[in-house]
């Protein structure tokens, strides 16, 4: 329905169908009682006429045969002499031809051998011929007062009713009286046409009387309203009574005026409230799902609509028997907790598209009592990649400050022998060039040695973070023409998808295009036989993605929780930062990074950082509260 019906149209129709089941109860019963009455007169009349045939067809039969010349053992000539016997019955004949002209109801009168010729009729030209069964009229009598009417007003048709004859205790023969129904609907129609018309008469003047009284008795209502209306519209203070009434009228209304006034300031505090709220459940990454404690939900969350795939609308109102009755896994386990009121502790389930979902839910208690429960909805893919991220970040913490320590300790001791062996050439001047070789051998492995402690001082080195507002397609372009080098050395085709949409970012951009690099590299390396390598970049949401995909031989699953830990390499000539070096890059901006990796097919990394009005971008830390990695240019892309 478009609204709901008002209750003045709900009073009328109340009244009139009231005073139509009245009518038509009472319609019913006469009509019932008028056209059985002459129906079973009918009947009586038609079952008189059959049995005076019957009477006069009895006499007939009785006559002796056996003073004639039939022969009484030819049964053929036997059933022709009565037949004749019958035919010529003076007073049989007379009365078939009185009882039409007598009964207007009677439409024929027939006497039927048992092969269903006709031996007597009132229409001579069918004596002799196959007289075919009507309907009995006693169906009509004992039918239905739908049937019955039909009969009234329906096509004039002809019923008829059957006595059978015996003769010497065998049957013989048998009467039909025809019963038409052409009197009855001429005596029965009008009365029953003035009886409708006196049942409409009165549904119309019910209908009217209705009318009148709803209005007055809802004139109060419409005072009530009124006044309920300018309250709603925050003027009901300005509209006092002039009067103060000491009827129930007036006293609801003085009461209107009190709850008015509550409700204003209850409206202004409610309005303020729930937009707080509402701007907190748009922003939840979690879906969030508040049932009363009779399991009917006020509360749903925008993530709800993506976890279960349902508008909020639909399930606010509805009791969760209403909202998980889809046979679905989440739908049967929440189901369960409600019928056993048992927490449900996070547990995993795949919802329709697929997903997997961390559902839970808790009963709110207070003293005792139920008063509702809370559904939380989480990604379980997202909190998956949330705790690897904080396992990694802790690894790299933790490899960081161990380094830094190392560094530093290995740094002097390194100096010092860099120092002595200085000293050590200055006096050996006239050595043999056997033993100047082997010195030489051990300044640049000291040298080297020098590099790497240096290179991992730097790495842990912090320093201030320089953000600024950056087009990752921009800076995606300048990244794949810095790898192009290397790429064209491998036979690797960099192939880029930026598409049109600015994808603004606030970043650091040297740290991003050298972390960006670093995996760019990567990908190219792990093609020694060439291919395409493919740099995409597009908004998922409030996200901006850039997406490095290879078709190298994959990482095996073995080692895949292992590529961002520290010097982990599988590289001959890799170091094992270049990876690390670019998640904790990610990690300072508020992304992420991920990877999925199929063997033989390929490997792609995923890079995610919020775009800019997100309000999720990376804010620009205090001094030594960010690090920045710095001279490893030299390492970049070995894994």
């Amino acid at each position: 329905m478009a609204g709901r019906i008002r209750l003045k149209t709900q009073l009328v129709i109340a009244i009139t169908a009231m005073m139509v089941a009245v009518v038509a109860a009472f319609a019913t019963v006469f009509l019932s009682q008028l056209i059985q009455h002459r129906i079973a007169d009918a009947d009586d009349g038609a079952h008189f006429v059959a049995n005076q045939v019957f009477n006069a067809t009895r006499q007939a039969l009785e006559l002796d045969l056996t003073s004639t010349k039939v022969d009484t053992s030819n049964e053929g000539a036997l059933k022709a002499a009565i037949e004749e016997s019958l035919q010529t019955d003076p007073g049989l004949n007379s009365l078939l031809q009185s009882i039409v002209g007598y009964s207007p109801t009677i439409y024929d009168v027939s006497l039927v051998g048992l092969d269903g010729r006709a031996l007597l009729h009132t229409d001579p030209q069918d004596i002799g011929k196959i007289i075919p069964q009507r309907e009995n009229f006693a169906d009509v009598r004992n039918g239905s007062l739908r049937q019955q009417l039909g009969i009234v007003y329906g096509p004039a048709s002809v019923y008829e009713i059957r006595v059978p004859v015996e003769r010497d205790n065998k049957p013989f023969a048998q009467i039909r009286v025809g019963i038409s129904t052409v009197f009855l609907k001429s005596e029965l129609r009008p009365q029953l046409d003035h009886a409708l018309t006196a049942s409409g008469i009165a549904i119309l003047v019910s209908l009217l009387l209705a009318a009148g009284l709803s209005n007055w008795a809802l004139r109060p209502l419409t005072t009530i309203g009124k006044k309920l209306d300018l309250m709603t519209i925050g003027d009901a203070h300005e509209h006092e009574p002039e009067s103060a009434a000491t009827d129930e009228v007036g006293v609801v209304t003085t009461k209107i005026d009190r709850l008015g006034r509550q409700m204003r300031d209850v409206k202004d505090v409610f309005s303020a409230l729930k937009e707080n709220v509402d701007q907190i459940m748009a922003n939840l990454q979690d879906g969030l799902v508040l049932f009363t404690h009779d399991s009917r939900v006020v509360l749903v969350s925008a993530a709800v609509e993506r976890f279960l795939g349902r508008p909020r609308g639909e399930m606010l109102g509805k009791n969760a028997a209403e909202i998980f009755a889809d046979g679905s896994e989440i739908g049967n386990a929440l189901l369960d907790a409600f019928g056993q009121h048992h927490g449900l502790m996070q547990q995993e389930f795949q919802n329709a598209v697929g997903e997997r979902i961390i559902a839970s839910l808790d009963f709110i208690e207070e003293d005792s009592e139920q008063i509702g429960a809370l559904m939380v909805l989480r990604d379980a893919e997202s909190v998956r990649r949330i705790e690897n991220e904080i396992e990694i970040s802790h690894r790299l913490a933790a490899a960081g400050r161990l380094v830094s320590g190392v560094g530093h300790e290995v740094k002097n001791p390194i100096n010092a022998i860099v120092v002595h062996l200085e000293v050590l050439r200055q006096k050996l001047r006239d050595i043999d060039p056997d033993a100047r070789r082997h010195m030489d051998v051990i300044g640049s492995e000291i040298q080297r040695l020098d590099r790497v402690v240096q290179m991992l001082i730097d790495f842990t080195r912090p320093v201030e973070l320089r953000l600024g507002d950056v087009d990752l397609r921009k800076l995606g372009e300048d990244v794949a023409l810095l790898a192009s080098p290397e790429a064209a050395r491998q036979g690797v085709i960099v192939r880029r998808e930026w598409g049109t949409e600015p994808l603004f970012a606030r970043i650091d951009a040297d740290l991003f295009k050298q972390a960006l690099l670093n995996v760019v590299l990567n990908g190219v390396q792990a093609m020694p036989k060439g291919g395409d390598l493919w740099m995409s970049a597009s908004r998922i949401g409030n996200e901006v993605e850039l997406t490095v995909r290879d078709q190298g031989a994959g990482i095996a699953p073995d080692i895949r929780d292992k590529i961002y830990n520290l010097y982990f390499t599988t590289k001959k000539s890799g170091s094992g930062i270049g990876l690390a070096m670019a998640f904790k890059v990610v990690q300072l901006m508020n992304g992420s990074m991920d990877f999925d990796s199929i063997v033989g097919t390929g490997t792609s990394f995923h890079i995610r950082v919020p775009l800019l009005g997100s309000g999720r971008e990376a804010q620009t830390p205090p001094p030594f509260a960010a690090m920045r990695e710095i001279g490893v240019q030299a390492e970049i892309g070995k894994k």
